[in-house]
């Protein structure tokens, strides 16, 4: 809806975003400078893109609104979905690689949540669509989402209580022990506020981990979560010096393995999932074939010399 607004004469002499912002209260001044900067905002007719322009009080400022881009967060979006299993408790998803789980800033649309709402509308009444935990967006595998609120307080008191299993394949640098266990909590960095660490004052964090192959310089691992921290395994492995290959945040800068020279996320794939089903507590267990493309990269480190 187009606003057209007439510049008090007390406000002569301030910026236009800083005006904007005392005559449009309702909006944000970075959102009323996004405005500016995308040609939706004139004065005396003329459309101007400079935040800082000087007012002299008196013009008419012409504003085309437009929703902020988190208006779009709950619409059902046709997404392919890869469903496991479902029933009227429950939605198993093998997520690919490259899907966001929820929005959020720079990803407000194109999410698993939106997916979800287009494959059933009544996900949304239920708080984040019935989502329990995550997946980083280029992590692949499974997940467990609820289909009713039962369901969904049932299966969050047993992530809770650790109950639920979560199996991972990574490939990761170097050759670590057979068998591993971390034990080390995590937080945010603290300098580099988008990276998890381990810090003492973090979340306790535990991660079990087994050698399936190992290869020239590198090693296929088993992966068992037994907390679910932010990017757990990432910095777990990163921690005792075996970083995921791929891994764009927490390995090398360089890729040093040449078969991975083409492959864009970090090796790690959610390939099992095991709880207790929230109507019938009978344990209930799922698995997927390792993603077709780390599939390709553990065949080509094979060989790699």
């Amino acid at each position: 809806m187009h606003v057209q607004i007439v510049v008090p004469n007390d406000l002569g002499g301030m910026r236009l975003d800083a005006a904007l912002a005392r005559m449009l209260p309702e909006h944000s001044r970075s959102r009323l400078q996004d405005w500016i900067r995308d040609g939706r905002v004139s004065v005396s007719g003329r459309v101007l893109v400079d935040t800082k322009h000087k007012l002299a009080g008196g013009e008419l400022i012409g504003v085309e609104p437009v929703a902020h881009p988190a208006a779009l967060a709950d619409a059902p979006e046709d997404i392919p979905l890869d469903i496991v299993f479902e029933d009227e408790h429950l939605i198993v998803i093998n997520k690919p690689a490259g899907l966001v789980v929820h929005p959020g800033s720079g990803n407000w649309t194109g999410t698993l949540l939106n997916a979800l709402l287009a494959h059933d509308r009544s996900l949304g009444e239920l708080p984040r669509a019935g989502i329990v935990h995550r997946l980083d967006k280029e992590t692949s595998g499974l997940m467990v989402v609820a289909r009713t609120l039962t369901a969904q307080t049932n299966l969050v008191r047993q992530l809770q209580e650790h109950s639920v299993k979560r199996h991972y394949a990574a490939l990761v640098l170097g050759k670590p022990n057979q068998i591993g266990f971390v034990d080390a909590p995590i937080g945010r960095h603290p300098t580099q506020r988008v990276k998890m660490a381990v810090v003492e004052n973090g979340k306790p964090a535990r991660t079990h981990y087994r050698v399936i192959e190992q290869f020239a310089r590198c090693t296929h691992v088993e992966c068992v979560l037994e907390t679910g921290r932010t990017h757990q395994i990432r910095v777990h492995m990163a921690h005792v010096g075996h970083p995921l290959v791929g891994d764009p945040v927490y390995g090398p800068k360089r890729q040093t393995i040449r078969a991975a020279a083409n492959f864009t996320r970090q090796a790690l794939h959610a390939f099992r999932l095991g709880l207790l089903h929230p109507y019938s507590n009978q344990p209930v267990q799922w698995d997927v074939p390792v993603a077709e493309d780390l599939r390709a990269l553990i065949a080509a480190v094979r060989t790699e010399a």
